[in-house]
């Protein structure tokens, strides 16, 4: 099996690295992940900051597809994450990646609705994480950004294109307490949302993007809603 070097695809170096192998990221699946350099937030409790403040990567798109070549029959699934996947023209290269018989899961914060959606339409997705940063009051204030409606419009989307998703929230004890979650769920229910939430607990690293440290407080479980099944990974 041969790969073109088809033009649609970005000869800039825009994946800052590749996990060759995991079984955690993509539920019931062999996979690998590649990290796509730079993201439009700023949370002080991610602890890819070197991936989020690239301006360039180590890998091109057509680097990982050589990569891939060599995985196909060994690994059952593409991760695309970062960093922000989607603030990357990626229609050309996962049509390339499914060509190999990979499915595809992307992690994204859904604030780049347009990519997002050429994506699902075109039937290239398998699966989507979406991350609920926080609830809208605190929303600028975690990521930096002031684009909650841009992220509501792609939560509301997945709603209703039956596209199999995930909605997660990354939980530091001192930015978000028990009445944050329950808003968010109770949000969720509004739109119709009815599966699993999942909370992630802050992974306590040297290098967090706002040099945070372990919780000083930690979530109370019994004070969370029992509306959805929420699920701490």
């Amino acid at each position: 099996m041969s790969i073109k070097k088809e033009s649609s695809l970005s000869n800039a170096k825009i994946v800052y690295d590749i996990t060759k192998f995991t079984h955690l990221d993509y539920p019931n699946h062999l996979a690998c992940i590649v990290w796509f350099a730079g993201c439009n937030m700023r949370c002080g409790y991610c602890y890819n900051a070197d991936i989020v403040l690239a301006i360039n990567g180590h890998y091109t798109l057509f680097d990982v597809l050589v990569y891939l070549k060599t995985r196909v029959g060994l690994l059952d699934a593409v991760v695309l994450s970062g960093g922000e996947a989607c603030a990357h023209e990626l229609l050309a290269f996962c049509r390339e990646i499914r060509a190999l018989g990979f499915k595809i899961k992307l992690d994204t914060n859904g604030t780049y609705f347009e990519n997002l959606y050429v994506l699902c339409e075109a039937k290239l997705l398998d699966y989507v994480a979406l991350d609920y940063k926080a609830p809208k009051n605190k929303f600028k204030a975690i990521t930096h950004s002031g684009r909650f409606e841009a992220f509501s419009k792609s939560l509301d989307y997945l709603l209703q294109s039956g596209m199999a998703f995930e909605v997660r929230t990354t939980v530091h004890g001192d930015l978000l307490d028990e009445n944050d979650i329950n808003l968010i769920v109770d949000d969720l229910i509004l739109r119709g949302y009815d599966k699993t939430y999942y909370l992630q607990p802050f992974l306590d690293t040297d290098t967090t993007l706002g040099d945070m440290k372990r919780n000083t407080k930690k979530l109370e479980r019994a004070l969370l809603s029992e509306k959805l099944e929420i699920v701490i990974r």
